[in-house]
């Protein structure tokens, strides 16, 4: 693709260019261009150079409007009147007013009245900023020719491609420049005027448009869109504004204060804040809210891997102690400056070291030191040296160092905030997540591990108060409204409802399809009320309620209604994440007897109706932690024996520890090495009794499941009921009729593993449907990246994979830290209600009192911090609005950053800098292994 490939063409291959060359609008092309090789005339302009087939549609492919403007304007960026056109054409009023209206409306020419006698005057601007903006921003005009996107790319490149390295701070009258969030920039007493938007406002009081952005606009012409909305971003201040609003540019006029609010809407979406930098100090005619996945002008310092050039007189600096590596800041991060590292010492005392990004003054640079994936790396969240085990271990990388550390303030509302970034459904998950933060804690190193489940149970039950609930700010990355395009999720499961979540938070209001009777699907049906209640699940999924999303129970899709009768009623795109809702059978003698039953269909008929029609002994066949709800389950139904029989011994059972000692509790009894030989029936067809043969061996020498059974020793257990808890299937049902979807190993959806797409374009699968049987948090991460590329999908021509974060998470070097002090209190354990009764359905657990939550969370060794890379910093500001901690801020460190200068003057600047650059990287050239 264009943005990823140093090697596609000038000319796009569907821009025709047959005709015979027009040489006026050659020279016009070559007149405009900075391209080094042209301005030197080493190359002539021919067809396949931008500057001729672009051209060529700003003078409407006619010669003589080309030959117009080169024989009335001469140069670039010098203006001209009415009166000086006139006298210069010769032309009549209204044969020159039509000339200017049609090359104004191109965006070839703009006017303002910045002259003594505020009289019009017309300017021919340059490629960049100018007509490649302007010619992007006219939606009727680059609709009829999209190849003005990539006009606009190349000139944003071209030209710039041997003279980025030489640039000094501040952009030296190059494109744009990042100016920082004010709220940050006004905590520093030595910031000065012009780099507070508030200043520009002020000046060009009374005179802003909200205009398309033709970054945003342009990447969408060839599949590279990032999905905002692409109007409103970009404010026109003073004459632009009119010039944006009068020629069709899509610019409205706005107050201050609606300025004010796109700005503010900006950051809460990681849009970094830019103004135009070719006029000198006291001129610019626009501020863009940027994303970096489309835009430009980052682009330029971040392709050429110059960030300098683009940066601010600001940079990021963390106070290590008061971070918490919630990883807020990293995200949000346009130039991959910031990443997560570790807080603790080496274990000999020394602090790890983290090298610096390399710069053109450091060493001598060459197109090897460009980064075209650069939207791709600058989302990568972790240093390769590791940071805080728990947000490692989380399939949904949840901040838990940051929510103890809030939690330990008291802040419980801002905790649970922080937790739904990446997880919706934190009190379902504070009852059955198989907790991998908490196997990967640090603080186990030491003792035991800190209770992060019980405390992040405590924050989020929260959510079962209407009055303490938490409903977070929808962040939509659109100006004015939410997003129209209609989604269908499809089964409200903890992947649908997690990718319901975060579609409505950006904006959507999709349409859950459920077939049972109410939402939750194996949160619901499969998780028994003792370890899950019922009202847990209701209150999170009314929070989504509230949010837009709609759920419409009792549906069945492939039987009630289809794929296709939902397109025609409008639908975009389809989630499907229906889970493994079938059981699995093993292939043995009398399992299709009265009295075996799978242990997803057990399940659903016990904890749907807490209720079973049981004859006598239970045999629950199976060691993970399903086995264990069907046995608990068992003696809360009056199974007179439970007996729970697994081909893993009891040392090697995947069932968690803590759930086969609650299951013992409840009078569950435990056989382990043994496989099922055979069900004997009476005659009636009815379950008798078992017979297991002895397992040897589960898996082979490459561990790969591979039992292996002694068929001589066996054991025979008389019973009524047989439960297989021996694995989940998928059952699809009639629900992909018609479609392409194509179906892969265990019969899952075969698809894309970044975007969840499948051979269907606007069909996603996730969760266990995708991935086998797996946690609801491994399906609740998976919603929330198929929310992402659904948003992508249903915005047209968005790419579904570029500057997408990552998700790369290293854990610290556990074996080489040094804890030279800690809190010595011992593990919290959560207390009870009443005296424990192994018949009830009720949940016996209490959450944790308040002082419990303190005791706990100041067990915290508080591993992970954040780094900043200040050579890749540009000083946007962006992570201070994320950090809920106060650690992390601006400093002005590079005041030269702040000057500008006027495009006429770069080279001024940008030689000499150039040649001192050059002498220093002689004298004093650095590697990277030395740069710390």
């Amino acid at each position: 693709m264009a943005g990823t490939n140093p090697n596609y063409p000038l000319r796009p291959d569907y821009v025709d260019v047959s005709e015979p060359m027009k040489e006026n609008i050659a020279k016009l092309g070559a007149l405009i261009t900075d391209r080094i090789p042209i301005k030197l005339k080493f190359h002539k302009v021919t067809k396949d150079d931008p500057e001729y087939w672009a051209v060529r549609i700003l003078c409407y492919d006619d010669d003589s409007i080309a030959k117009f403007v080169i024989d009335n304007f001469k140069k670039i960026r010098e203006p001209k009147t009415f009166e000086d056109l006139k006298k210069s054409s010769g032309l009549p009023d209204d044969k020159l007013n039509e000339i200017l209206d049609k090359i104004s409306y191109t965006g070839l020419v703009e006017y303002n009245w910045e002259n003594e006698k505020h009289e019009k005057q017309w300017v021919l601007p340059m490629f960049v900023p100018g007509s490649g903006e302007f010619s992007n921003m006219n939606l009727k005009l680059i609709d009829e020719h999209p190849e003005l996107g990539m006009f606009f790319e190349h000139m944003t490149r071209l030209p710039l491609e041997k003279v980025t390295p030489m640039v000094p701070a501040g952009g030296a009258g190059i494109g744009m420049h990042v100016i920082p969030v004010q709220k940050e920039v006004d905590m520093c007493n030595e910031s000065i005027s012009i780099e507070k938007i508030s200043y520009w406002l002020d000046k060009y009081e009374g005179k802003y448009a909200a205009s398309p952005c033709s970054c945003r606009r342009s990447r969408m012409t060839y599949e590279e869109g990032c999905a905002d909305d692409f109007n409103d971003w970009c404010i026109a201040v003073g004459d632009m504004a009119d010039y944006v609003v009068e020629t069709h540019k899509g610019g409205r006029y706005i107050s201050k204060e609606e300025a004010l609010e796109i700005f503010k809407k900006g950051e809460e979406n990681g849009f970094v804040h830019q103004i135009t930098n070719i006029d000198g100090e006291n001129k610019i005619f626009a501020i863009c809210n940027c994303n970096v996945n489309v835009c430009y002008a980052l682009r330029t310092s971040q392709l050429f891997n110059t960030p300098n050039m683009s940066a601010s007189a600001y940079r990021a600096h963390v106070e290590k102690e008061k971070c918490v590596a919630c990883g807020r800041c990293v995200e949000v991060c346009p130039a991959g400056a910031l990443s997560l590292g570790q807080k603790l010492c080496k274990k000999d005392g020394t602090e790890v070291k983290y090298p610096k990004h390399l710069l053109p003054s450091d060493k001598p640079w060459s197109e090897k030191d460009w980064d075209w994936d650069y939207r791709d790396n600058n989302r990568i969240e972790t240093h390769e040296s590791g940071t805080a085990p728990c947000k490692t271990a989380c399939p949904a990388h949840i901040a838990v160092q940051g929510y103890l550390k809030l939690a330990s303030q008291g802040k419980y509302t801002e905790a649970l905030a922080l937790i739904k970034k990446n997880n919706p459904l934190p009190a379902v998950c504070g009852h059955i997540c198989n907790r991998r933060c908490e196997d990967a804690c640090t603080r186990g190193t030491i003792d035991q591990a800190i209770a992060i489940d019980e405390v992040k149970k405590f924050i989020a039950m929260k959510d079962m108060d209407e009055a303490t609930r938490y409903i977070p700010k929808k962040v939509i990355p659109k100006v004015k409204g939410e997003f129209e395009e209609k989604v269908a999720i499809i089964g409200a499961g903890p992947a649908g409802l997690s990718c319901a979540y975060y579609l409505a938070e950006k904006g959507y209001r999709p349409t859950i399809f459920e077939k049972n009777a109410k939402p939750g699907g194996m949160l619901r049906y499969g998780i028994p009320s003792y370890k899950l209640e019922k009202e847990v699940i209701d209150a999170e999924i009314e929070i989504m309620k509230i949010m837009g999303v709609e759920i419409k129970c009792g549906v069945e899709v492939g039987k009630d209604v289809t794929i296709e009768s939902l397109r025609k009623e409008g639908y975009k795109a389809f989630y499907i994440a229906i889970g493994c809702q079938g059981g699995r059978k093993v292939g043995v003698p009398g399992e299709d007897g009265k009295g075996v039953v799978t242990a997803v269909d057990y399940l659903r008929q016990i904890n749907g109706e807490e209720k079973y029609d049981i004859e006598g002994d239970v045999v629950v066949i199976g060691g993970g932690n399903v086995a264990i709800d069907c046995s608990r389950d068992s003696v809360r139904v009056g199974a007179p024996k439970v007996t729970q029989v697994s081909l893993e011994t009891r040392d090697i059972m995947p069932a968690s520890v803590e759930e086969i000692e609650e299951a013992e509790h409840d009078g569950v009894n435990f056989f382990g090495g043994w496989g099922l030989k055979e069900i004997h029936l009476d005659e009636a067809g009815k379950v008798s009794a078992i017979t297991f043969k002895k397992c040897v061996r589960v898996k082979d020498d490459d561990g790969r499941f591979n039992p292996q059974y002694d068929e001589n020793d066996t054991m025979t257990i008389d019973c009524k009921h047989i439960v297989l808890a021996v694995g989940q299937s998928i059952v699809w049902g009639e629900l992909l009729a018609g479609t392409k979807v194509e179906l892969g190993r265990g019969n899952g959806a075969v698809v894309d593993p970044k975007t969840y797409q499948t051979a269907e374009p606007d069909i996603f699968v996730g969760g266990d449907v995708y991935t086998g049987p797996k946690f609801a948090i491994d399906a609740i991460a998976a919603g929330k990246e198929a929310a992402t590329s659904i948003h992508r999908f249903v915005q047209p021509h968005a790419s579904l994979t570029i500057g997408r974060n990552q998700n790369y998470y290293v854990e610290l070097n556990k074996d080489d830290i040094l804890v030279e002090s800690y809190d010595n209190s011992s593990r919290q354990i959560p207390g009870r209600k009443g005296e424990y009764d192994k018949k009830s359905f009720r949940d016996n657990k209490l959450t944790f009192t308040e002082e419990q939550v303190k005791k706990e969370t100041a067990r915290c060794l508080s591993c992970g911090a954040t780094i900043v890379d200040v050579n890749q910093c540009v000083g946007c500001g962006l992570c201070t609005t994320r950090c809920e901690f106060d650690a992390i801020h601006l400093r002005r460190d590079v005041p030269e950053a702040s000057t500008m200068r006027r495009s006429e003057d770069k080279l001024k600047y940008i030689l000499p800098n150039g040649l001192k650059q050059a002498i220093k990287v002689k004298l004093h050239p650095k590697k990277k292994e030395d740069w710390e």
